[in-house]
């Protein structure tokens, strides 16, 4: 790349790294008030933020990295036109083809990033994020009892603990139990949520138990340590299942047959798949849409705000031609197709106008020579 090419490339490189920082920290503020309910109640709310955004980036700027492109190279090149920098191109003998050469460069190199993000990075990153999403949620001692106030985990089970301390601990800890025919009720100075083999359980120090006999008396037993079985109680969550964008384009083209999960939703994965492979190509499309709405036309002193209003409409029917495909190929698998098609025509129909007559071209044919030829 010589020093042309790199001074437009850096024009364009510059822009686009602040706005994709600035439309990822809005997605960011999006993604945490989303799951701020797990955030407050989970003891482990810093970490469990900070974890849950930067597995949630990838996603992020995979959706918004095409316009990002767009917006960057348009910003690049309507600066660059305000300031002359383009028309003094032209007057130097720089044709539109170089200009955009290196805007090309790295609307492709934007693509094979957003490829790798798509292929590698987003399928691994979900993958675990919704691991620990379902950790939290699971989390009894976070979730289910909150301080100071009774929860009611399942139909006649009634859960008190006046405070939780460190590492779980719940202190002054009361347990009404009354899915036996004979309520039992148990006190407990300290008690902590464990799991026994795979099944929730209390574990209660220095307590009571206080049972209700058939003759109305109350029986009343002391103990230093009891363990309540709790595993038959708790409402067990939903089961674990990967959706479409948690899973690796291996798994969305060849799923699991076997599975009930995977068989209700094979054009769902194949939609999945094939946007992931053709998303890419937009950061491309976007360039040269950008491309064909600075440098086409006449030099304008007022500047090129109508094009831009042009282009940056085309841009956004783009975008949500593509979500619309990937949506409607959930329903039909013959329009994956479309979701490649799309921007490989976007991109030969911008292609095929930026290749026209150059304006530095046009200038030439009514310059000085011509009219010293006419005057003669």
């Amino acid at each position: 790349m010589n020093t042309f090419s790199a001074y437009v490339f850096r024009q364009a490189l510059g822009p686009l790294l602040a706005i994709l920082g600035a439309l990822a920290a809005i997605a960011i503020l999006t993604q945490g008030l989303n799951q701020l309910d797990i955030i407050v109640t989970n003891r482990r709310a810093g970490l469990a933020f900070a974890w849950v955004v930067v597995l949630a980036l990838p996603q992020l700027i995979s959706l918004i990295l095409p316009m990002a492109v767009f917006i960057a190279v348009v910003y690049a090149l309507n600066r660059m036109q305000s300031d002359s920098e383009i028309a003094v191109m032209y007057g130097a003998g720089v044709s539109r083809q170089r200009i955009a050469r290196p805007i090309i460069q790295l609307a492709v190199l934007a693509a094979l990033v957003h490829l790798a993000i798509n292929v590698v990075i987003q399928p691994a990153s979900f993958t675990e994020r919704r691991e620990v999403l379902y950790d939290l949620r699971t989390d009894i001692a976070s979730s289910l009892i909150e301080e100071g106030a009774f929860t009611y985990p399942t139909e006649d089970l009634t859960l008190y603990a006046r405070e939780r301390g460190g590492s779980g601990e719940l202190r002054d800890v009361l347990i009404n139990d009354a899915r036996q025919d004979l309520p039992i009720t148990y006190t407990a100075r300290a008690g902590a949520i464990v799991t026994i083999e795979g099944r929730p359980a209390m574990v209660l120090r220095d307590g009571q138990v206080q049972r209700q006999t058939e003759d109305g008396a109350v029986d009343v037993l002391d103990f230093d340590r009891y363990v309540l079985q709790m595993g038959a109680t708790l409402e067990e969550p939903e089961l674990f299942f990967l959706k479409p964008s948690d899973r690796s384009l291996y798994d969305l083209f060849f799923p699991d047959k076997t599975a009930h999960y995977d068989q209700d939703n094979v054009d769902e994965f194949l939609a999945e798949g094939h946007a992931r492979l053709a998303t890419p190509l937009l950061n491309i499309a976007m360039a040269f849409i950008a491309l064909a709405g600075v440098l086409l036309g006449e030099f304008q002193r007022g500047g090129y705000g109508r094009r831009i209003i042009i282009a940056s409409v085309i841009a956004l029917v783009v975008r949500l031609l593509s979500v619309g495909l990937q949506s409607a190929a959930t329903d039909e698998p013959s329009l994956n197709a479309l979701q490649y098609a799309l921007p490989i025509i976007v991109i030969l129909i911008a292609s095929a106008m930026l290749t026209g007559k150059s304006p530095r071209k046009k200038r030439h044919s009514v310059g000085p020579s011509v009219l010293a030829g006419e005057a003669a």
